[in-house]
C-alpha cells in the first residue's frame, strides 16, 4: 500500500503524545545510525530531517502515514538517538522521563525497530536496548543499516557478529541508499497493522 506522510507533533512528555488511534512503529538506535534516512526511505519521501550532526532529535517526533483516502493507517515515532557524547547531560537526563514511559506503557506501540550499524561490531548500548525490549515484552525487529557499504562476504560476517552479539536471529540488513531490505521491513510493519 502507498502512503503519504504527515508530521504530527514533537513530544517531550507523555501528556504531549498524540491520542492513541492506530498502530505506532517506534524507531530507535544510536545517533548517526541512519534513522532519518531509513524513515525517509520507508516513507518514499523526505519526512524526517537528515542532519550531518548526530544527536539532533531531542524529542519523539510522530509522523502519520495516510492512505489514498487521507485516513491515518500508521504512525511512525522517531525517538532520540542515544550514545552521542556531545549532547549535554542535562538534555539526555530528561529522556527517561518520556522515552521509557513511551516504550513501556504506550498501548498502541506495535513494533520497535532497533537500528544498528552493519559496519561496526555490536555495541553495548544496542544490546541493552534489545534486552530491555525483551524484558518489557515488546515486539521488535533489529535492522542493520548502511548494508550497501559492505561486500557480500563482509555482510555475511558482520550479520553473524551482530546476531551473536545481540543474541537474536532476526536481523534485517537494509540500505536507505539502494532500497535493499526496505520491502522486507515493510512486510514486518504491515503485519503489525494487519494484526490491529
Amino acid at each position: 500500500m502507498r502512503y503519504t506522510t504527515q508530521f504530527l507533533l514533537s513530544a517531550m512528555a507523555p501528556e504531549q503524545f498524540p491520542a492513541p488511534s492506530v498502530p505506532e512503529i517506534a524507531f530507535l538506535g544510536r545517533s548517526n545510525v541512519g534513522k532519518s534516512s531509513l524513515l525517509n526511505a520507508l516513507a518514499g519521501e523526505k519526512a524526517a530531517k537528515v542532519s550531518s550532526t548526530p544527536g539532533r532529535t531531542r524529542a519523539i517526533n510522530f509522523f502519520a502515514l495516510l492512505d489514498e483516502s487521507e485516513r491515518r493507517r500508521l504512525v511512525f515515532a522517531d525517538l532520540p538517538g542515544y550514545g552521542y557524547a556531545k549532547i549535554s547531560k542535562s538534555i539526555s537526563a530528561e529522556w527517561p522521563k518520556f522515552i521509557e514511559p513511551y516504550l513501556a506503557e504506550r498501548e498502541v506501540l506495535g513494533l520497535c525497530v532497533c537500528l544498528v550499524d552493519s559496519n561496526i561490531p555490536p555495541q553495548p548500548r544496542d544490546k541493552q536496548l534489545v534486552e530491555w525490549l525483551q524484558h518489557a515484552e515488546r515486539e521488535y525487529v533489529v535492522v542493520a543499516t548502511k548494508a550497501d557499504r559492505l561486500s557480500g562476504n563482509e555482510r555475511t560476517r558482520n550479520m553473524a557478529a551482530l546476531k551473536k552479539g545481540l543474541e537474536t536471529d532476526a536481523i534485517v540488513p537494509v540500505s536507505a541508499k539502494t532500497g535493499a531490505g526496505i520491502k522486507e521491513l515493510w512486510a514486518r510493519i504491515e503485519a503489525v497493522r494487519a494484526e490491529s
